[in-house]
């Protein structure tokens, strides 16, 4: 076991080792061509990039970098690519809040257009008519608290049962927040149509 070998031995392993058909391959190397060796991979690292000559040079990559993550993240939104969302919208707990939201009739994404027109009755100069008016806020107010108080305890049963494991901080207001905004204006893009099973 701890004898020497003889030099035939030492002989045979050296010519082994010496013949490259037999050497075995490096599982790190790309397939079809042996490892560079550590000059020509550090040359090749080197002409890929390109650091800026002064801060100018550097401000404007940086820039350039910024309008291109700005510019996937635009896209993201509009196709719900979850890879370039930004942090806020990412996440499993976020997209299942999403589609919770956009799969239901929620009151509180028509609160704009019913603003705008209890206003309009609001300048009529009736009193009749001013105090329906402001009948109707009180109506459209109370709707959408006890259909806010629904999405809630919807969305967390929903998330209790389908994703009992994950963070689910701050969700209940991203939630609330879009179901404030209309339909065709969300950001990202409703995924699901009204009515879908999720």
């Amino acid at each position: 076991m701890f004898r020497r070998r003889s030099k035939d031995e030492q002989a045979s392993t050296v010519t082994v080792g010496a013949d490259p058909g037999n050497q075995p391959r490096d599982p790190q190397a790309p397939k079809g061509r042996p490892t560079p060796k550590r000059s020509e991979a550090e040359a090749g690292r080197r002409t890929r990039v390109t650091a800026p000559a002064n801060r100018k040079d550097a401000a404007k990559q940086a820039r350039e970098r910024r309008r291109a993550d700005l510019a996937k993240q635009r896209e993201a939104l509009a196709s719900g690519d979850e890879r370039y969302l930004p942090p806020r919208d990412k996440g499993p707990v976020r997209k299942l809040a999403r589609n919770y939201v956009d799969s239901r009739l929620v009151i509180a994404e028509y609160f704009l257009p019913l603003a705008v027109l209890i206003l309009i009755l609001s300048m009529v100069p009736s009193a009749n008519i001013k105090s329906i008016a402001l009948l109707c806020w009180l109506v459209v107010i109370v709707l959408i608290v006890a259909d806010s108080f629904r999405i809630t305890f919807g969305l967390k049963r929903t998330l209790r049962e389908r994703l009992p494991d994950e963070n689910r901080r701050g969700v209940v207001a991203y939630a609330l927040m879009r179901t404030l905004q209309m339909r065709r204006l969300r950001l990202p893009k409703p995924q699901v149509k009204r009515g879908e099973k999720i």
